[in-house]
């Protein structure tokens, strides 16, 4: 739509100033058009010059006049003929109408545009039995990804009403999802990169097997980031739901490279530590997602944990737990879903060094708890495996042989991922870091020695509630790894040595 057309269509419901119609675009249709004050205000002029519009100043005390648009008969006139161009009696059959839903931005010229969002729009067209959906040609592939739905895409306005008048001579586009979802898989960072470092690689390996967020310590040159970055590599791979959930945030933030597939490999967001509190959420005056649900089913890489401001990290909190964000908003409120796995590195200290056998830390205990102070409990409780890397030796990085490739271990957590799902069936958790307290008790219980274990190290470690249910979740997945029915001894220990940040407290 043109802005022309636009602005005479918003001064039919009352008379505005030129801020008046920014704010309403702004918040109302912000998703398919965007209306700048420098386009605004040359379109009016041009409507003031034709009588279209009329201008009624009114005074104010020390300031400059407000100006005050208001449509004319003949602004009206014109656009109900614009209105009627498409739909003509004699052109335009109607009884095709209801069946179908109507989605994209056209131009002047009766063009028909992309828009952002359609991906979303035609899941929830389907869900409420919408019988088909009219698009521009350049978002059609996109939305025929939505099985059970009927999705025509057209270039021009006349094409759309061809097709009313003439259904039968146009075929539905046709996409196959699953075969979009297998065309393209993960070909990244393989963990046969990295020497040594097998307690990392082993966390790496429980954190892709349970969905666990993980937090790598240890200081410069350690291959903190390094390990982070082939975490993708060991996941398993996006089913079709997953696919189309993922795909259909990205579409929503505009972001679909290919507007023809889904997307196929789970998202890897790595944001500056610079980043700010609504980047991360989401926001603006009509919500779109930020980077913690373009993260959804995938990861958050948060790299330099502690350079990232406080407050910014304690938005985390609540997506973390719940597995959606809220952004609320005077006139709305959007959840987003956000179902990730966080993966963050950081120093151990100031220096960088505290706690390395190559290089001694300059850093006092003071300021060492301050470094830490960046941190909050609640957001630790909610990091399962914390753990510290070390940097190799020098005889280690010359003579250690290559580790073990990617395709081997995640193998391994394709295997523990189904032994999971066989055990949830059609309950609601998809992995492990996803049970609730009710899924614990099921599915978790503990022998004699295993609890006393347990509650010696809730002791000795002043762990929480919630600290003491994600180490019950971290040894389900080091059971499920081992093909291990019922929780074991040592699968706990293993789950409490991963704590390594409340035992450096």
């Amino acid at each position: 739509m043109s802005h022309r057309y636009l602005i005479l269509g918003l001064l039919t419901e009352r008379p505005m100033t030129g801020y008046d119609i920014k704010k309403q675009v702004t918040v109302s249709l912000s998703a398919i058009t965007n209306a700048s004050y420098g386009i605004l205000y040359p379109t009016l002029h041009k409507l003031l010059e034709v009588g279209a519009v009329e201008v009624n100043e009114i005074p104010q005390r020390g300031r400059p006049s407000k100006k005050v648009y208001r449509i004319t008969q003949a602004g009206r006139d014109e656009l109900a003929s614009w209105l009627r161009q498409p739909a003509a009696a004699d052109q335009v059959k109607t009884d095709q109408l209801d069946d179908f839903l109507f989605l994209g931005e056209m131009s002047l010229d009766g063009g028909l545009r992309p828009v952002a969002g359609v991906l979303a729009i035609a899941a929830a067209a389907q869900r409420i039995g919408i019988k088909g959906l009219v698009v521009p040609a350049d978002n059609a592939r996109e939305a025929a990804v939505v099985k059970g739905l009927a999705v025509y895409g057209f270039k021009h306005i006349s094409e759309v009403a061809d097709f009313l008048n003439e259904p039968g001579r146009y075929n539905p586009l046709q996409v196959d999802g699953q075969a979009e979802l297998t065309r393209s898989r993960f070909h990244g960072l393989d963990l046969k990169d990295v020497k040594g470092q097998a307690h990392a690689r082993r966390a790496l390996e429980i954190a892709a097997a349970g969905g666990h967020n993980l937090i790598f310590v240890g200081p410069p040159g350690s291959g903190k980031t390094m390990l982070a970055r082939r975490l993708p590599g060991i996941l398993p791979p996006l089913s079709f739901s997953e696919a189309l959930e993922v795909t259909q945030i990205h579409s929503v933030a505009g972001l679909l490279k290919d507007k023809g597939s889904l997307v196929s490999d789970r998202p890897f967001r790595s944001p500056h530590h610079s980043a700010s509190g609504p980047s991360l959420v989401g926001g603006g005056s009509f919500p779109r997602p930020g980077e913690i649900s373009l993260s959804h089913r995938g990861i958050l890489f948060l790299d330099e944990l502690t350079e990232f401001k406080r407050d910014v990290l304690e938005f985390l909190r609540q997506p973390l737990e719940d597995g959606h964000v809220t952004i609320s908003r005077t006139r709305q409120s959007v959840s987003f879903p956000a179902q990730f796995t966080l993966v963050a590195s950081t120093n151990p200290c100031p220096c960088g060094y505290f706690g390395d056998t190559i290089q001694p830390c300059t850093c006092k205990p003071k300021a060492r708890e301050q470094y830490w102070a960046k941190l909050s409990g609640p957001l630790m409780d909610r990091i399962d495996l914390q753990v510290a890397v070390n940097r190799l030796k020098p005889e280690e990085i010359t003579q250690q042989p290559m580790g073990e490739d990617s395709v081997s271990v995640r193998e391994r957590v394709q295997v523990a991922r189904d032994r999971a799902r066989t055990r949830f069936q059609d309950d609601t958790p998809r992995c492990n870091a996803e049970m609730q307290s009710r899924h614990l008790r099921q599915w978790c219980p503990l022998d004699n020695a295993t609890r006393n274990l347990l509650e010696g190290a809730i002791r000795k470690l002043g762990l929480s509630a919630r600290a003491t249910d994600r180490i019950l979740k971290v040894a389900r997945t080091i059971a499920d790894l081992a093909g291990d029915e019922n929780l074991q001894a040592h699968h706990v220990a293993e789950a409490v040595q991963y704590r390594t940040i409340d035992r450096m407290q």
